[in-house]
C-alpha cells in the first residue's frame, strides 16, 4: 500500500490560508470615545447604529465593540451619544468579513446643557431642604433624564409641589455611589445633606419609575445614582456666584477636579456657601457651609478604590402654613415664626442639619463583562427643628402643706396668628357688640402693623420671674435626632452575551437614633422645671398622681434643665434592614425585557430612657418588643420595536413595603406602645401594585411620549398629632391620630414631546393629568392623656373613618406646559413656558369623617343633625385653576483657556397668587361647631394654606478652566 505524505511546508500553507480565511469571515465595529477637551476615556456612551436596532457601550476604557452580532453592511451612520455631551452622528462603511477600527472618537462637553442643570438644582433649592413635610416634590430626582416630561415636571412643575403620578418622595430611591441613602424613619431622602454640592452631583443615572436599575429594586418613582467617584468628574476647575430672592440671597461654590494622574491618582474638591437673612418669606434665614471631597486610586487594570466624604452643616429659618384671613391682612410673603431681638430677626423655628457622610468604595473588573462593586457608609450626626415651650412652672406648696404646680405660659403670648389674637375671635357672635367690632379692629391693626413675636417682652417675664426666685415661663428648645447609621453593599453586574445582563445586590443597614428635646436658650432665666404643668388641668387624680403624671422623667422628678439639657422626652430608636436584590436584562432584536425580584427583613425597637409619668414602669422605659418585617417585591418590563421610531413599553410591579419607623410607634416620645398594641394585631406592610403602557416616538426632529399608569397602595398607616375641641364627652385634648387600613389608587397619564423646527428652535410641550383618591373607609383610633380618655386607657377607636372618594392632597393632579427655546450658534440661548395647574385640593381631617362628627356628649346623634347639611360641611375644598409664566436663558464664552458662563431665570413672571397646598383644622371636627363656624364671614379655625412664591428671579455667573 502506498502512502502520500504532504509536504511540511504545504501543511504550514494551509493551516495559514485556513485562518485567514476564517478571520476574513468576522465582521466587526469597534473604537474608543475620549472626552474632545481633556481626553479622558468616556464610559457608558451608548453607540447605535441608525435604523438596525443594535446598540453597545463604552467600558470604563471608553471602548466599544459591535462583536459578536448581525451587522448591516454597507453605508452606516453610527449615533453617539451620552448625557451631558453633545451627540455626534458618524458615517461607516461596514464590509463583510473586514474589522473596521475607529481608533480614537472624540465628544464635546455641552455646556448650554450644563447651564440647565445649574437652573433645575437652584431652581428647586428650597424643596431640596424639605422645609415644609406635608408637600415635597421629586424634582431632584428627575435632574439626571432628558425625559420632556420630567424635566418639565423637575424644572417648571416643582415650585407648585406638584407630585409626579401623585407619589411623595419616599417612594423614590436616592443612592450616592450604589449606596441608598433613604431614612429608616420616614423613608424619604434628606437632601439638606449635600446641599450646595451642585457641582460634583451632576454625574447622575436615573431610571424612571418601576423602569430597570443596575443597583437596586428601586420605588414606585424610580431610582437615582449620584455617582461621586473622582475618577469620573472632568479635569479642570469651576467657580461661580449666584444671587436669588428665593431661598438664599447668595451663594458660592468653588471645585476642582484632577483628572486622572498618570499614577492612577484622581482627586475632588469643592467648597460653598449660602446665606441670607431672609428669602422670598420674611424671616426665612440662610446659613449654610458645604464641603466635599473624593480621592480615587486605580489598582492595576481592575481595582480602583475610592473615598468620599461631604459635610454639609446648614441652618434655615422655616415658615409656616396661614389661613385665608391671615393671608389677606398680611400677604404670601408674611411669616408669623419670626420677631426682632437686640435689633436682629430671630426666627423661633430653625432646622438644623449636620449630618456627615463618608464612603468607601471598591471597584473591581472582575473579567471583561463582569463587575463587582462593594461600598460601606457611615453617618452620624443631628437634625434639630427648634420651638418656644410655654409650660414653665414652679413647685409650691399649697395651703395643706401639699406639693403642686403653677405657672404656664399662653401660647397666645408666642404665636402671632393664635386664634385669638385674630379680628376673627372677637366676632365669634353672629351679632357682635360696639366693644367686640372695636377689639376685632385694634386686632386687626396690630397685625398689620407688627404680627411677628414679641422676644423682648419674653425676656422681660423671665427676668422678672428670676427677680422673685421663679423659674422659667419661656425657653427655647430643639427637638433633636441624633442618628448613627451604618450602610454596605455589594453590587455584581455580569454581562453574559449581548443579549443577557444580570445585575444583583446584597444591601445592610443599621441605624441607633437618639430621639429628645435640648434646651436652647433660657431666654432671661435661670433654670426650666422639666415637668408637664397641663397634667393639674385634669382633676380626676389626687395631687400626689398628679405629681407623678406631670413628670417627663420619674427617676428624676422635678428636675431642673438649663441650656444643653435634654429634657420632656427621651429616647433611642435602633433599627436594621437587609434586602437582597436580583435581575435580568434581555435583549434582542425587536424585543428586550426585565425581570427583577427583591427580599427584605426590617426591624424596629424602642429603648426609653426616660420614664414617663403618664406611662410607668416599662410602658415608657427600657426596650420595647422588637418589630420585624418580612417583605419582598417582583416587577418586569418590555420594550417593543416596531421600527426605529416607533416603541411600545410595559412595566408592571408588586411589592410590599414595611412601615416607616415614624408610622411603626404610636406615640414614640412618651411610650413603647406600637401600632400593632393599638390595633389589638400584627401591622400589616404596605402592598403596591402598579402598571404602565407607554408609546415612545424618536426622530431626528421630533420626540414624544405617552404614558398611561395605574398605581394601588394598600394597608398604608400614618400617624399624626393635633388639638381639638370636638371629642364628644370632652372640651379639649391633645390628642395623637393613627389611621390604619388605608387605600389609595393613582390613576393617570403623562405626555412630553419636542419638535425641533429649525436647528435654533425648538417647541416643546408636556401634559400631566392625574386621579388620585383614597378607595376605602381607613381605620382611626385615637390616644390622648386628656381625661375624656381615661374611661378607655387612653386609646378610644372612633371606628372607620369616611375617606372613600376624597381626593389625596398633595399639589395639583393636572398640570400642562406650552414652551419654546432658541439657541443660537454664537452659544447663547433663552426659553419661556406658560404652565397651567388645575385640581388641587385641601387636605381632610379624618377625624371630622368619624361617628364622632355627628354625635352629641351622650354618645347620641345630635338631634338637629341635617345630613345635606353635613355633607356640604365635609365637601373637600378645591383650589382654583392658575397659570404660571417663567423664562430662563444663558449664554457661555471662551477665552482663551476659560469658560465663562451666565444663566438666568425668572419664574412666575406675571405674578400670579396661588396656593401650593393646605389642610383642614381638626379643631372643630363634629357637626354643631363645624356649622357654627360656617356662618361666620370669617372662620375662627379655618383651613390653613400654602402660598407660591410672587416673582422670584436666580441668576449665576462661572469660570470653568
Amino acid at each position: 500500500m502506498a502512502y502520500h505524505f504532504l509536504d511540511p511546508k504545504k501543511i504550514l500553507f494551509i493551516l495559514f490560508y485556513s485562518t485567514i480565511s476564517i478571520h476574513a469571515q468576522h465582521t466587526e465595529l469597534k473604537g474608543k470615545i475620549i472626552d474632545a477637551i481633556t481626553e479622558e476615556n468616556l464610559e457608558k456612551v451608548t453607540i447605535a447604529i441608525k435604523g438596525a436596532n443594535i446598540t453597545t457601550n463604552t467600558n470604563i476604557f471608553g471602548e466599544f465593540s459591535f462583536n459578536l452580532m448581525d451587522l448591516p453592511l454597507g453605508e452606516q451612520i453610527l449615533l453617539i451619544t451620552k448625557q451631558g455631551f453633545i451627540a455626534k452622528r458618524f458615517p461607516v462603511v461596514i464590509n463583510q468579513g473586514e474589522v473596521l477600527d475607529l481608533k480614537k472618537i472624540t465628544l464635546h462637553y455641552d455646556f448650554s446643557q450644563d447651564q440647565k442643570e445649574i437652573g433645575i438644582i437652584s431652581l428647586t433649592q428650597e424643596e431640596l431642604d424639605e422645609d415644609n413635610d406635608a408637600f415635597f416634590s421629586i424634582a431632584p430626582l428627575l435632574q439626571s433624564t432628558r425625559d420632556i416630561f420630567l424635566n418639565a415636571a423637575a424644572f417648571d412643575f416643582s415650585a407648585t409641589f406638584f407630585r409626579t403620578r401623585g407619589l411623595g418622595n419616599e417612594n423614590g430611591k436616592v443612592l450616592i455611589n450604589g449606596i441608598e441613602m433613604n431614612k429608616l424613619d420616614s423613608g424619604k431622602p434628606q437632601w439638606g445633606n449635600w446641599g450646595g454640592l451642585n457641582d460634583v452631583q451632576r454625574n447622575q443615572e436615573f431610571s424612571p419609575g418601576i423602569s430597570e436599575n443596575e443597583y437596586a429594586f428601586g420605588g414606585l418613582l424610580g431610582t437615582s445614582n449620584i455617582i461621586m467617584r473622582a475618577s469620573q468628574y472632568r479635569k479642570g476647575g469651576k467657580i461661580s456666584y449666584a444671587m436669588s430672592n428665593r431661598s438664599y440671597q447668595g451663594r458660592v461654590i468653588g471645585t476642582y477636579n484632577s483628572g486622572k494622574t498618570l499614577k492612577g491618582w484622581s482627586y475632588s474638591l469643592s467648597l460653598s456657601r449660602r446665606y441670607g437673612k431672609e428669602g422670598f418669606i420674611e424671616g426665612t434665614l440662610y446659613d449654610a457651609n458645604s464641603i466635599f471631597a473624593s480621592v480615587e486610586k486605580q489598582i492595576g487594570k481592575n481595582h480602583s478604590i475610592n473615598f468620599t466624604g461631604f459635610y454639609t452643616p446648614n441652618r434655615r429659618g422655616r415658615s409656616t402654613a396661614i389661613t385665608k384671613e391671615v393671608y389677606d391682612l398680611k400677604g404670601n410673603q408674611y411669616n408669623p415664626n419670626w420677631g426682632v431681638q437686640d435689633g436682629k430677626i430671630r426666627n423661633s423655628r430653625e432646622r438644623k442639619i449636620e449630618e456627615p457622610v463618608i464612603l468607601l468604595n471598591h471597584y473591581w473588573n472582575i473579567t471583561e463583562n463582569t463587575r463587582l462593586n462593594t461600598n460601606i457608609a457611615f453617618q452620624k450626626g443631628e437634625i434639630g427643628n427648634s420651638r418656644i415651650d410655654t409650660g414653665g412652672s414652679d413647685l409650691v406648696l399649697d395651703t395643706n402643706g401639699q406639693q403642686t404646680y403653677i405657672g404656664g405660659g399662653r401660647s397666645v403670648d408666642t404665636n402671632p396668628v393664635h386664634p385669638d389674637n385674630l379680628p376673627s375671635s372677637f366676632l365669634q357672635n353672629l351679632n357682635p357688640t360696639p366693644l367686640e367690632y372695636q377689639n376685632a379692629f385694634l386686632a386687626q391693626q396690630n397685625l398689620i402693623n407688627n404680627g411677628q413675636i414679641d422676644w423682648e417682652n419674653l425676656i422681660q417675664t423671665n427676668q422678672q420671674n428670676a427677680k422673685q426666685g421663679s423659674n422659667a415661663t419661656y425657653v427655647v428648645y430643639e427637638d433633636k435626632t441624633a442618628d448613627t447609621q451604618i450602610t454596605g453593599n455589594v453590587i455584581v453586574k455580569s454581562v453574559l452575551n449581548p443579549h443577557i445582563t444580570l445585575n444583583a445586590a446584597v444591601n445592610y443597614k443599621n441605624l441607633k437614633s437618639e430621639n429628645f428635646a435640648e434646651v436652647k436658650d433660657l431666654l432671661g432665666s435661670t433654670g426650666f422645671l422639666d415637668i408637664d404643668v397641663f397634667a393639674f388641668s385634669n382633676k380626676r387624680f389626687t395631687v400626689p398622681q398628679l405629681i407623678d403624671r406631670a413628670q417627663s422623667d420619674l427617676r428624676n422628678p422635678n428636675r431642673m434643665v438649663g441650656v444643653g439639657d435634654r429634657y420632656d422626652y427621651n429616647y433611642e430608636i435602633e433599627a436594621s434592614k437587609i434586602d437582597g436584590f436580583a435581575q435580568g436584562q434581555f435583549t434582542f432584536n425587536r424585543i428586550s425585557f426585565f425581570l427583577a425580584g427583591t427580599l427584605s427583613q426590617t426591624s424596629y425597637q424602642r429603648n426609653g430612657l426616660f420614664e414617663n409619668g403618664y406611662f410607668p414602669g416599662k410602658a415608657s422605659f427600657g426596650k420595647s418588643e422588637t418589630l420585624n418585617f418580612s417583605n419582598y417585591g417582583i416587577k418586569a418590563g418590555t420594550t417593543f420595536t416596531i421600527n426605529g421610531h416607533n416603541f411600545i413599553k410595559l412595566q408592571g410591579m408588586y411589592a410590599n413595603k414595611a412601615p416607616t419607623i415614624r408610622n411603626t410607634f404610636n406615640n414614640a416620645r412618651q411610650n413603647n406602645s406600637s401600632v400593632a398594641d393599638l390595633i389589638g394585631r400584627t401591622q400589616e406592610s404596605e402592598k403596591i401594585q402598579s402598571v404602565d403602557a407607554s408609546y415612545i416616538f424618536r426622530s431626528p426632529k421630533v420626540k414624544a411620549r405617552i404614558t398611561g399608569y395605574y398605581t394601588q397602595i394598600q394597608d398604608g398607616t400614618n400617624t399624626s398629632f393635633f388639638f381639638t375641641q370636638a371629642i364628644s364627652g370632652s372640651d379639649t385634648g391633645f390628642v395623637q391620630e393613627l389611621l390604619t387600613n388605608i387605600d389609595t389608587s393613582y390613576i393617570g397619564g403623562e405626555f412630553g414631546a419636542e419638535y425641533q423646527i429649525t436647528p435654533t428652535i425648538k417647541l416643546k410641550g408636556a401634559a400631566a393629568i392625574g386621579y388620585f383618591t383614597y378607595t376605602n373607609n381607613p381605620d382611626l383610633i385615637l390616644t390622648s392623656t386628656n381625661e375624656a380618655f381615661l374611661d378607655f386607657q387612653g386609646t378610644r377607636d372612633f371606628g372607620k373613618s369616611a375617606l372613600k372618594g376624597y381626593r389625596i392632597a398633595g399639589g395639583p393632579q393636572n398640570a400642562a406646559q406650552l414652551g419654546f427655546e432658541y439657541r443660537d450658534p454664537d452659544f447663547w440661548w433663552f426659553g419661556i413656558t406658560t404652565n397651567y395647574f388645575s385640581n388641587a385640593y385641601s387636605g381632610i381631617s379624618p377625624f371630622a369623617r368619624t361617628s364622632n362628627f355627628y354625635k352629641d356628649k351622650d354618645g347620641l346623634p345630635f338631634n338637629d343633625y341635617d345630613e345635606k347639611i353635613a355633607n356640604n360641611l365635609l365637601k373637600q375644598e378645591q383650589f382654583d385653576d392658575y397659570f404660571l409664566v417663567n423664562v430662563i436663558g444663558g449664554t457661555s464664552w471662551k477665552i482663551k483657556k476659560y469658560y465663562v458662563g451666565f444663566f438666568a431665570s425668572i419664574s412666575n413672571v406675571l405674578n400670579q397668587k396661588y396656593r401650593t397646598g393646605g389642610f383642614e383644622q381638626a379643631r372643630n371636627a363634629n357637626y354643631r361647631l363645624a356649622l357654627e363656624e360656617s356662618k361666620r364671614n370669617t372662620p375662627i379655625y379655618g383651613s390653613k394654606y400654602f402660598y407660591g412664591l410672587g416673582t422670584s428671579y436666580y441668576l449665576n455667573i462661572y469660570i470653568r478652566f
